[in-house]
């Protein structure tokens, strides 16, 4: 736990691959370790500063965030290729509008982020 305010847990994750805890890790660059920070906002226990807890998210919303992160945008850009390259644009207007039409879709998801941090809630247990 690093930070605890009245609506919500900080909670600090350390993700690292197998490569990173390996004795030859200062000669290979394959070695990959990172900090990220996880909002839990529906917790009942108490906890402090310090603590290590455990930290529990569906594996059904998992699917679903991957369908918004990668599936959702995929489906975009292919079918905005299709359809520009059928109305007879030269393929580097319709792979630029391809690509483009991410910028509105990303500019959406950032403006629905509180309420996809409804749908994406993870939940907090204290490792005993």
């Amino acid at each position: 736990v690093k930070r605890i305010s009245d609506e919500s847990l900080i909670v600090n994750i350390v993700n690292e691959s197998a490569c990173s805890a390996c004795h030859a890790k200062g000669a290979c660059s394959v070695s990959d370790y990172q900090d990220k920070e996880i909002e839990i906002s529906n917790f009942s226990n108490i906890y402090s500063v310090g603590q290590e807890v455990t930290i529990i998210f569906k594996e059904s919303k998992g699917f679903t965030a991957l369908f918004y992160g990668y599936v959702l945008p995929f489906i975009l850009v292919l079918s905005t290729l299709i359809i520009t390259s059928s109305l007879n644009y030269n393929e580097l207007l319709a792979g630029l509008m391809s690509l483009a039409i991410l910028i509105p879709y990303y500019i959406t998801l950032y403006f629905f982020r509180h309420l996809l941090k409804k749908v994406f809630n993870f939940e907090v247990e204290e490792i005993n």
